[in-house]
């Protein structure tokens, strides 16, 4: 087995592709919802188990010494010091009302996807199912959307005033009370706040200039860990504020110096907290 970043991306991005196509053809829009989670709003889908479930047996007949992390099955450790860290559909409600911003994302980290600031992103893929792309990228190599490198510099960076910023919100409504607080302070400090859904589609558009920055409390592991690098080698400043790891307690994205003037200016709302 190699573990040449190039080799394992090509890895990553047969299986985003594999299990984006299965969760394009089960019908989004027209499914069910399976079992919740967190709480009645944190939905589970049939194809969100189909996928996962078409991921690990991929990754078990390619890398059957790595170990593997999904949102869906939780962590089976390897021996190689290398995991496989998976989300089968990043933006499940999104998929389950037929609205098309959705993804699959893959990702193969070095060291414990377990512990904060405890891993790191070798290579990684999110394949936006809809459109049918997929951004990419490996350690040290750049980082590509349909195979095109991603610029470091896609546009000059804003003030804060003048930044566009995607957001999220979580499924308990504690939390989401204390997320609506930090916002109803930002939001007119920022040009605009934009709220897609899907993770992982939000901060590969910090990457690809779509976005000016990006930040949401509560972020797991299987959500980021590939948009992580994606971002990081487009020149994307991720972090999470006060010189932390992101994590789930804050992610914040952007290009510095916006990157540092956001982080502080969430630390000082609170953003990092319920």
């Amino acid at each position: 087995m190699t573990d040449d970043p190039l080799g394992l991306l090509a890895i990553a991005e047969e299986a985003a592709r594999r299990a984006g196509e299965l969760v394009r053809a089960s019908g989004p829009g027209r499914i069910a919802v399976e079992a919740t989670k967190s709480s009645p709003t944190d939905v589970v889908t049939a194809a969100d188990r189909a996928a996962e479930e078409l991921l690990r047996a991929m990754l078990a007949q390619r890398r059957p010494e790595d170990g593997v992390l999904g949102e869906e099955e939780g962590w089976v450790a390897g021996t190689s010091g290398l995991t496989w860290v998976v989300d089968p559909i990043d933006g499940t409600v999104n998929y389950l009302y037929g609205i098309p911003a959705f993804a699959v994302s893959v990702a193969v980290v070095s060291g414990r996807p377990d512990v904060v600031g405890g891993w790191e992103t070798v290579a990684g893929c999110v394949y936006d199912v809809p459109l049918g792309q997929a951004f990419t990228a490996a350690r040290g190599r750049g980082a590509w959307l349909d195979g095109r490198p991603l610029s470091r510099a896609p546009r000059e960076v804003p003030a804060l005033d003048q930044a566009l910023v995607a957001t999220g919100f979580g499924y308990r409504s504690e939390r989401r009370r204390a997320q609506a607080r930090v916002l109803l302070h930002l939001l007119p400090r920022v040009r605009d706040v934009r709220r897609v859904g899907c993770s992982a589609l939000d901060l590969c558009g910090v990457a690809a200039g779509r976005y000016d920055a990006y930040f949401e409390r509560g972020l797991h592991t299987w959500d980021f860990a590939a948009a992580y690098l994606v971002a990081t080698e487009s020149g994307v400043t991720v972090t999470g504020g006060g010189g932390r790891p992101p994590s789930e307690e804050l992610l914040v994205a952007a290009r510095d110096p916006l990157a540092r003037t956001l982080a502080a200016e969430l630390l000082e709302l609170g953003a990092d907290a319920d």
